[in-house]
């Protein structure tokens, strides 16, 4: 009798943009504080709406040409020239009030607290903590309370 042989998991392909090689969908932030998000990819689109706030991440999920289609937390999209973006990684406070650990612990001081909407640069990341930077203040959050990194996303 022939034993089947136990199949591995598929391994989960990485997507890269044709543009970059880089990782779609990805995080970046918007290096402008004022960008048209058009329609589609070219000056001839219309625009849709602007972001107003510069250093706010967004998630790249496609490129053509000079043009990235991003995506805001809330899960509006459009396109953008790749100039008004900018690999610097940040993050946004999904919580009401954020404690920042001194360490990756809940069990850790509070260092800190930021309210929601507050927009963070993004340092090192483990399984479930991030460490971020803003306003002065530096310190540990869950990842769950960030918008901006990935859940399996490790930073050194």
């Amino acid at each position: 009798m022939a034993v089947a042989a136990s199949e591995a998991p598929p391994a989960q392909v990485q997507q890269l943009g044709p543009e970059t090689n880089l990782p779609l969908p990805r995080f970046v932030s918007m290096k402008s504080d004022r960008a048209h998000v058009r329609r589609g990819p070219s000056t001839t689109h219309r625009v849709d709406w602007e972001f107003l706030r510069r250093d706010m991440p967004v998630e790249v999920v496609a490129e053509y040409g000079h043009w990235r289609q991003i995506r805001d937390h809330d899960g509006v999209g459009g396109w953008v020239h790749y100039v008004l973006i900018s690999g610097n990684r940040t993050v946004l406070v999904e919580d009401e009030m954020l404690d920042l650990h001194f360490q990756p612990s809940s069990e850790s001081r509070v260092v800190a607290r930021l309210e929601q909407g507050v927009i963070a640069d993004l340092g090192k990341c483990d399984r479930d903590w991030c460490r971020v930077a803003a306003g002065g203040q530096r310190g540990w959050a869950p990842k769950t309370s960030l918008w901006g990194v990935t859940a399996d996303e490790i930073r050194d």
